[in-house]
């Protein structure tokens, strides 16, 4: 059975279903999970997609991308693409949705209303070699600079949303950094007088 993708409108609500080729061929929007797994150094982890895929095959692009199926939740369907394309599973959190729409060589066409998961790991995947035939590492800094410079090695919707990406990325981490910083300070400020 071929899979199927939700179509939606662009308040992202749900106006039916179509096989997915077709709605690549006719260019409906629907659908999509991003995934970006970081590690503890801010390197994010890239797939290249697998040369055999009907678009984008070859391209580096974020750690998964995929579609959720009919009456599964975004997060359901990002856990289990991840697991299924990088043999991954980590907590993921969702942090914004865009929409872009993109033209392919072949003629396809990508509209997607995507919602981006980020989430951490330790350590190195093992992807599907169906999936994608190559990983790396890669600063996000260095990244985003690689992506302006050599943009045929990249997949549009990666291109099109990574300054997105690198500005939750800040404020997530800026936000971590005063948390821990307010703990230690409310740490200080109850610790007991030493006795006269």
């Amino acid at each position: 059975m071929e899979d199927r993708v939700i179509l939606v409108n662009e308040n992202d609500i749900e106006m039916g279903v179509e096989c997915k080729l077709v709605a690549h061929r006719s260019g409906k929007l629907h659908r999509a999970i991003s995934i970006f797994v970081f590690d503890a150094n801010n390197r994010l982890l890239l797939q290249k997609r697998a040369s055999t895929k009907y678009h984008s095959g070859g391209l580096w692009s974020n750690t998964c991308c995929s579609h959720p199926r009919p009456n599964e939740d975004n997060l359901a369907a990002a856990s289990r693409r991840l697991r299924e394309e990088m043999g991954i599973e980590c907590d993921l959190a969702k942090i914004f949705s865009f929409v872009y729409l993109t033209t392919f060589p072949n003629g396809l066409i990508e509209h997607e209303y995507d919602h981006v998961f980020f989430g951490s790991h330790a350590g190195d995947p093992v992807p599907n070699p169906g999936e994608a035939e190559d990983w790396k590492w890669m600063e996000i800094t260095e990244l985003s600079v690689d992506v302006k410079t050599n943009p045929g090695a990249y997949s549009s919707w990666l291109a099109i949303c990574l300054d997105q990406v690198v500005a939750c990325r800040e404020s997530r981490t800026a936000a971590a950094i005063t948390s821990e910083r307010g703990s230690a300070l409310m740490s200080l400020t109850m610790m007991p007088a030493d006795p006269a």
